[in-house]
């Protein structure tokens, strides 16, 4: 079969209550090339709740993938087919990865490391349905289970399916014990066992992703693996990612006056948002996501106050984006006048 989509450089890390499909589309005003990964989504919520409410996204989100949680190769499978074919995904990632109590319950994320034949049954299946990339993303390993060797089976089975891009989380996961966000920085970062998966099985392609904290760090790892997942480095500071496309996939670099980038990138938003409110979404779930625009500029302060103090009043609307936009420019002239030069308020 015909399969869409591409092998990324760049992607962005599906995070739980964070790339929704309003960051997302935040996002992609930064960056046009990166993949986009939704949040994890069970294959119950597609199955049996409203596939609308996890499923939609906006056509700019492209190129996006839907990461589903299951271990159940039938469902898994269905809701691929669903998120294909009725709403354009480019990717399907299987989660076996996510460490939480809840996810462990319903026996899927990352405890089904020890289960790779059941992750290899569910990509044969899903391959045979759909014509866009299955892929996995998984730990280097769990509990006990966390030599490289064991990570090595794991692949071994799991590529017998077909699947060709594994994107490794550099930690291994202790499904007792630790929380997931402990799980996110407690266990050490191995990059050495992803650029020897890389080295060893040369003709997969491998992603690699835990604890990158800037765009220079993270691209230098082009030069052991295929591609770079960031997580929340690009949630925290999205604006960084106008250079992206420049740095990852040789796009002409543009014009990054930062304040001016900003601007341009909120008339979009507030655009966006109109059209969404209209969908009957609240504000707030939408303007959360842009609070972090400004961090590491003059005015950052400002801009989250002003957001702040006015998503919450009566009747706001989207304007409340140009409001704040200019209370930055206001705090800009002002300081700037003066001979203020710290880099932050």
């Amino acid at each position: 079969m015909t399969r869409r989509g591409q092998n990324p450089r760049l992607s962005i890390a599906p995070m739980m209550e964070r790339t929704d499909r309003h960051f997302r589309f935040i996002f992609r005003q930064f960056s046009k090339r990166a993949l986009l990964y939704t949040e994890m989504v069970n294959t119950g919520a597609i199955l049996r709740g409203d596939p609308k409410r996890h499923l939609t996204f906006h056509p700019d989100e492209h190129p996006i993938a839907l990461q589903l949680g299951g271990d159940d190769p039938v469902a898994l499978t269905d809701a691929a087919v669903i998120a294909v074919r009725d709403f354009g995904y480019d990717e399907v990632n299987i989660n076996v990865g996510c460490p939480s109590d809840r996810v462990q319950g319903g026996g899927f994320g990352a405890c089904l490391m020890a289960r790779p034949e059941v992750v290899r049954e569910a990509v044969v299946r899903m391959r045979e349905a759909v014509s866009v990339p299955i892929t996995v993303k998984h730990r280097i390993g769990i509990d006990d289970q966390d030599r490289y060797e064991d990570m090595l089976h794991f692949v071994d089975v799991v590529s017998q399916s077909g699947c060709d891009r594994f994107s490794v989380h550099a930690r291994k996961a202790w499904l007792t014990g630790l929380s997931p966000k402990e799980n996110r920085t407690i266990p050490p970062l191995r990059y050495d066992d992803v650029h020897r998966l890389k080295q060893e099985r040369p003709d997969l392609q491998i992603e690699i992703n835990g604890g990158f904290t800037d765009l220079d760090t993270a691209h230098a790892q082009l030069g052991h693996v295929d591609a770079v997942m960031i997580g929340r480095h690009a949630y925290d500071r999205p604006a960084d990612y106008a250079i992206a496309d420049a740095l990852y996939f040789g796009e002409p670099a543009g014009d990054h006056d930062p304040y001016a980038l900003r601007r341009r990138a909120v008339e979009e938003i507030i655009a966006y948002a109109d059209d969404r409110l209209r969908e009957g979404e609240r504000l707030h779930s939408i303007v959360r996501h842009t609070l972090n625009l400004y961090t590491g500029l003059r005015g950052t302060g400002v801009w989250k106050r002003a957001l702040g103090t006015a998503v919450v009043r009566p009747g706001a609307t989207p304007a409340i984006l140009r409001d704040a936009l200019d209370a930055v420019d206001d705090e800009r002239s002002v300081r700037e006048g003066t001979g203020i030069v710290s880099a932050a308020t």
